[in-house]
């Protein structure tokens, strides 16, 4: 029995398909840049980090530096961390390695979907989630992390609340709840789309 012959695009028309998808490596420098992103955010963290040490030392010039980031006002001059400030760039710190880690997520994960395989399996570092990670997980993934960061940007407000107008105050309220709405909703297109799929 004879086959029928397949139908071969031509090479003009091959090259085109080629170049298509060779252009996800155009994301390659993105995905630099995030990393350099990360190394500034490493480097801030220390920066305050170090403030914190001296300022509990009592080195003034220390705490007038903490204070100015966080926005704290007082209205009598501070001459020693007080619990407030101290909660205050503890939040701010874990601040960091939230975005830290969603950087973090963002270059392996999306490295790894749309660019081109880590080859990471027999590594003994392989993060857990990126075994199965996909665009779809990848999306509920970082809009978690993004509630997370929305949080503590929220306790870091309502701890400061006195050196905030009451309309800031709601807006990031209404905003985190856009956030929060917003993961709901991808989850569950995500969980209907997957249902879909297994049917």
């Amino acid at each position: 029995m004879s086959k029928v012959p397949q139908n071969k695009p031509a090479p003009s028309m091959r090259s085109l398909p080629n170049l298509i998808f060779a252009s996800r490596w155009l994301q390659l420098p993105l995905y630099i840049g995030l990393i350099a992103a990360q190394a500034i955010y490493v480097f801030h963290f220390w920066v305050e980090l170090v403030h914190l040490v001296e300022a509990a030392f009592g080195n003034q010039g220390a705490l007038d530096k903490l204070v100015a980031s966080i926005g704290y006002k007082s209205d009598v001059q501070l001459t020693g961390l007080n619990e407030t400030i101290i909660m205050l760039v503890v939040l701010a710190l874990i601040d960091v390695v939230m975005i830290s880690n969603l950087l973090i997520m963002v270059i392996v994960g999306g490295y790894e979907t749309f660019v081109s395989r880590m080859n990471l399996e027999s590594h003994p570092d392989q993060p857990e989630w990126l075994s199965h990670v996909n665009a779809s997980v990848l999306k509920v993934k970082l809009a978690m992390s993004i509630i997370g960061i929305s949080s503590i940007h929220l306790l870091k407000t309502f701890i400061n609340a006195a050196n905030y107008d009451e309309k800031v105050l709601m807006w990031q309220t209404i905003i985190h709840v856009v956030f929060l709405l917003s993961a709901m909703a991808i989850a569950y297109t995500d969980k209907l789309m997957s249902h879909a799929d297994k049917h």
